[in-house]
């Protein structure tokens, strides 16, 4: 399959509009109005500049399939590299997310090697999302427990969350479990 990551562009915001749905968004609180969906589009486009992370968009051949991302965030008092995705209904089931995951999965890898970088990848699909949490199994990710996360950030939206965990690097250490509500 010929999955592959292309850096987020001005000319991704049709993927962008393409995933703004109430299907595709049904787990995040629903589809966003245009101007928070162009808010979104231009911190995407910033994410590489300010040394955040990368937001790219997932083709299947040429064509635009879904997007994937990783950002670093705080988390219980952790630096960490949060992750997120999405691919369009059409492409389901087909092992695209995997591809995209794992292909996403070996740069921020290559990022953790930086001093100073995040030594784990997170995920926090909603805990009713199975085909997100199947995902984060199936990539090597391991299940801290539910808690509560505010999505978007800064909204004071909380949604129930799994908190998947991913080590970047060799060195292992105790990790906090997600706090319940």
């Amino acid at each position: 399959m010929d999955v592959r990551l292309q850096p987020w562009s001005e000319g991704a915001l049709p993927l962008l509009r393409l995933i703004n749905t109430h299907e595709m968004r049904r787990h995040v609180g629903g589809p966003e109005p245009e101007e928070l969906l162009l808010a979104r589009h231009e911190r995407y486009l910033a994410l590489p500049e300010a040394g955040l992370g990368r937001m790219y968009a997932v083709l299947l051949g040429e064509e635009p399939v879904g997007s994937i991302a990783y950002h670093r965030r705080d988390w219980q008092g952790e630096a960490i590299y949060e992750t997120g995705w999405n691919v369009l209904p059409p492409y389901q089931g087909r092992g695209v997310a995997s591809a995209a995951g794992a292909a996403l999965v070996a740069v921020v890898r290559e990022n953790a090697r930086e001093a100073g970088a995040p030594r784990a990848l997170h995920a926090f699909p909603s805990v009713r999302n199975a085909p997100s949490n199947a995902l984060c199994r199936r990539l090597g990710f391991a299940l801290l427990g539910a808690c509560d996360f505010e999505y978007p950030r800064g909204s004071g939206t909380m949604m129930r969350s799994n908190d998947w965990r991913l080590e970047l690097a060799a060195p292992h250490r105790a990790v906090p479990r997600c706090p319940s509500h």
